[in-house]
């Protein structure tokens, strides 16, 4: 697999170890008079928790589209001049974790296409599950591709959606739009635009969030809240599932491509979004405070200290302290620096594991009986190395206690866990995992009271990864899968290098060296 974009940054606490990894981020405004890049690139930034592989920023004046992409975080791919030479008064914007094609390039959006009205730049969160279907319908549509993203070697599902866009003669966007988007399945929160119009489209699921913003002089689209406060807009309400809004001079329509069937990622509660989120009226800092607290009732336990395993684990550890009258306490130090590095470690570094990120205060839990909160369990190595730090430590007890249930299943809808054969709940029970660890005792919250917590109701949420109940139909295994499209690039003949800087107008799309 290639390397990330910026060599390690992840948040893998152990060297290697693949714990769940977030969905993408997206971003939109149409603010004329506005420097619309910059609000996208603080967008971005706000968003940058759900992808660290690439970024990318397209803006349109209303004649052109520019856009700017390249591997690695927002911070890194931009700087005032490139932010600068984004003029107009749309924008849309993409931070990448991958979870249909691999870390290239070639895979970073926004996509670009053609269209018969004009161009489009596509940015999308999610995954979908009938990509195989979809290469035919390209196909059988408009042939073999010979130019844009597919024909550069895009190996994405964003890239078959961007070449479906292109229409019928003499068709708008929004009508290609609205006869597209009911044949695509699984997880997607499209932000798009042409040179006019900017796009947010949520699949009928609504598995992944997506919001809608107000700006003194304009309006906003985002995967969360807190990238609406960053660039000082005030929250209006969520895109609905299976709606798709239209934002252009005329103000702002909107119209329902299908039928709600609401499931939304409860993992998004447990870990993916940050707390300081609200999704479907629920703070997320308050869903997790709540299911420490659950947790606390459900694995009691006689000790001396709560500590998080920073920094997802903190608010269940809160909650797990409130609850159970133990007091809360910081046994961790976290080097918010590390993964910035583009050094690999040494072997004798690379053995000492976990203590890149994290250093026990050994004053704080020296001769203590722990109780560790996480979010979650994937392989177990993470934790397995912690605990046995926190016993060279001094610490006199571990208990591990999980504020989700035990992950079992793959997700298809936009987060990448490990295999179903690498992750170490479908191997053991619990207690075999806690003897596994190295843990005193473990537990995990129930399902019912995970649920409970978010407060939402069981059906109106994706638990798939958790009890296998996929809630979009699934087709066979060898229509899935990340790098599905990357054997074959069958659909078109690769074009030459696509430099980070390309500008498209009236449909036509011509390269800029920058």
């Amino acid at each position: 697999m290639a390397p990330r974009g910026d060599g390690l940054l992840n948040h893998d606490l152990l060297p290697g170890e693949k714990g769940p990894q977030d969905a993408c981020g997206v971003f939109g405004v149409w603010a004329p008079g506005e420097e619309v890049a910059k609000l996208a690139y603080f967008g971005l930034y706000a968003l940058q928790h759900r992808g660290q592989e690439s970024a990318g920023i397209a803006t349109s004046n209303g004649e052109q589209i520019l856009i700017y992409k390249d591997l690695g975080l927002v911070s890194q791919v931009f700087d005032e001049i490139k932010l600068n030479a984004l003029s107009g008064h749309m924008a849309v914007g993409h931070c990448r974790y991958s979870t249909t094609g691999g870390v290239t390039f070639e895979n970073a959006q926004p996509t670009l296409g053609d269209t018969e009205s004009g161009t489009v730049a596509l940015a999308h969160n999610g995954n979908l599950v009938n990509s195989a279907e979809l290469v035919e319908m390209v196909r059988a549509r408009y042939g073999e591709q010979t130019r844009g993203e597919l024909a550069r070697g895009n190996t994405t599902d964003t890239a078959l959606v961007t070449a479906l866009l292109k229409g019928k003669k003499g068709h708008s966007l929004e009508e290609t739009a609205l006869e597209v988007l009911p044949h695509l399945r699984g997880a997607f929160s499209f932000v798009f635009m042409d040179e006019n119009t900017l796009y947010a489209a949520r699949d009928p699921q609504g598995v992944r969030p997506l919001v809608l913003g107000r700006l003194q002089r304009g309006w906003v689209v985002a995967s969360e809240t807190p990238a609406l406060d960053i660039v000082g807009a005030s929250f209006v309400r969520e895109i609905e599932p299976g709606e798709m809004v239209m934002i252009d001079a005329d103000g702002l329509r909107s119209t329902r491509f299908a039928e709600v069937e609401r499931a939304g990622c409860v993992f998004e509660y447990v870990y993916l979004a940050r707390p300081d989120t609200t999704i479907s009226g629920r703070s997320v800092h308050a869903a997790r405070v709540e299911m420490g607290r659950k947790l606390a009732q459900e694995h009691p336990i006689d000790a001396d200290l709560v500590i998080p395993v920073p920094e997802s684990g903190t608010p269940a550890a809160v909650g797990y302290a409130q609850q159970s009258g133990i007091p809360f306490g910081q046994g961790l130090t976290k080097n918010a620096y590390v993964g910035r590095t583009f050094i690999q470690p040494s072997d004798t570094l690379r053995n000492l594991g976990i203590r890149l990120k994290l250093n026990p205060l050994r004053e704080v839990i020296r001769g203590k009986r722990l109780v560790v909160v996480d979010d979650s369990i994937v392989r177990g190595n993470t934790q397995r190395a912690l605990i046995r730090m926190l016993r060279e430590a001094g610490a006199a007890e571990v208990h591990v206690r999980i504020s989700a249930p035990p992950v079992k299943w793959p997700c298809f809808y936009g987060i990448d866990f490990a295999s179903r054969a690498e992750l170490i709940a479908n191997g053991l029970d619990t207690s075999a995992i806690a003897s596994s660890l190295g843990a005193d005792s473990l537990g995990y919250i129930t399902l019912e009271a995970m649920i409970e917590a978010t407060e939402q109701t069981r059906e109106n949420l994706c638990t798939a990864c958790f009890d296998g109940s996929y809630p979009i139909p699934l087709p066979d295994e060898d229509s899935l899968g990340k790098h599905l499209l990357e054997p074959s690039r069958s659909l078109g003949a690769p074009e030459d290098g696509l430099n980070s800087i390309s500008v498209s107008q009236g449909g036509e799309t011509a390269l800029e060296h920058p």
